[in-house]
């Protein structure tokens, strides 16, 4: 990705930062920074970074699961934070930051402050080389190295011409932190859906009510009702939600071949958990196929249909492509952290 040429600064360098990277730590860091300067801010607290730091990858961790590798404390300190300081998954992210910028919790404190034994000096490699962290700090402070920050020891100072260049170019800079990041994450998560999308929390759950009233009402106004394939329980029109037999945490979508009606106190229950697959596929596939088979014949043009063409481009539902599709999917969800409901 190209960065925006800014002839007083070493634009290079920046663009190498990502290089040799065995943790998200530096993408993360430089995410922080760039968010703190959009608030004007020039002299940055260590905690604040590294609280955004935490901020910024807490849905990727907490709410997909995204693996960060086993080295990577970003994860593990994100899931000890959320318990230690009870907060909730779906808690806004002003919210996640501001509670911890306050939290006085020793131990949260310390999963802060551990990134500070690297983060910050390694960062900034480019410029400085390679050496202790007590000489990276001291060169930070020698302006004719022209690295992007002073290194103190509760903060950092963004130099001026770095400073206008990060405010001018937030936007792209950005991208390019999300980008590389993207290409980390997808390497150590190579049969992990939609990586992309996992990274930033969306803003709002697309809405269901289309795929319940364009398909699934059609399915069962033809069949009079259809039985929820968990609890066995009579579904008719009205009476009814849309559910995810693989979590959305996990697929990030609502493409119509992993969704099905199920009664609603039920799918409250199931949550993120796994549906085991000896137990739940074949319903899961005899409603699929039903359901596909009416509506392709009631409503040849209906867009759903076009969900199924990824795994049935010949327009035939086949329970062995299924299951070849369904089966590792729930594997990897199970391996990535995903448990299996409680039968």
């Amino acid at each position: 990705m190209q960065l925006p040429i800014e002839l007083t600064i070493s634009i290079s360098k920046l663009t190498s930062v990502f290089k040799n990277t065995s943790a998200t730590y530096k993408f993360y860091w430089f995410w922080a920074i760039l968010e703190c300067v959009d608030e004007g801010k020039k002299e940055i607290d260590k905690k604040e970074i590294f609280s955004r730091m935490l901020t910024l990858s807490w849905y990727t961790v907490n709410y997909f699961q995204v693996s960060f590798g086993k080295q990577d404390l970003i994860q593990k300190a994100v899931r000890r934070i959320k318990d230690v300081e009870n907060i909730n998954v779906d808690t806004k992210k002003s919210m996640i930051l501001n509670l911890l910028l306050e939290s006085e919790n020793s131990e949260t404190n310390s999963l802060l402050h551990h990134f500070d034994k690297n983060v910050p000096y390694k960062f900034l490699s480019p410029w400085l080389g390679s050496g202790s962290r007590s000489e990276v700090y001291v060169k930070s402070l020698d302006v004719t190295f022209n690295a992007p920050y002073k290194l103190l020891k509760d903060s950092i100072i963004i130099q001026d011409k770095w400073y206008n260049y990060f405010k001018t170019n937030s936007g792209i800079l950005k991208t390019f932190c999300y980008w590389n990041l993207t290409l980390f994450l997808q390497a150590r998560n190579p049969n992990v859906p939609d990586i992309p999308n996992k990274i930033l929390r969306p803003i709002i759950r697309g809405s269901l009510n289309k795929h319940k009233k364009m398909f699934w009402d059609l399915v069962i106004k033809e069949l009079g009702y259809i039985n929820c394939i968990y609890t066995g329980e009579k579904l008719v029109v009205g009476g009814y939600i849309i559910e995810h037999f693989i979590p959305h945490q996990f697929v990030a979508h609502d493409l119509m071949w992993n969704l099905i009606p199920a009664e609603s106190s039920f799918n409250s229950s199931k949550s993120d958990k796994l549906p085991p697959f000896e137990t739940y596929f074949d319903d899961f596939y005899r409603l699929q196929k039903e359901g596909y088979d009416i509506v392709k014949s009631m409503k040849p043009k209906n867009k759903f249909l076009q969900d199924y063409l990824p795994i049935f481009p010949d327009q035939e539902l086949s329970k062995l492509k299924y299951e070849e599709h369904k089966k590792p999917m729930l594997s990897i969800a199970h391996n990535n952290g995903f448990q299996y409901m409680n039968l």
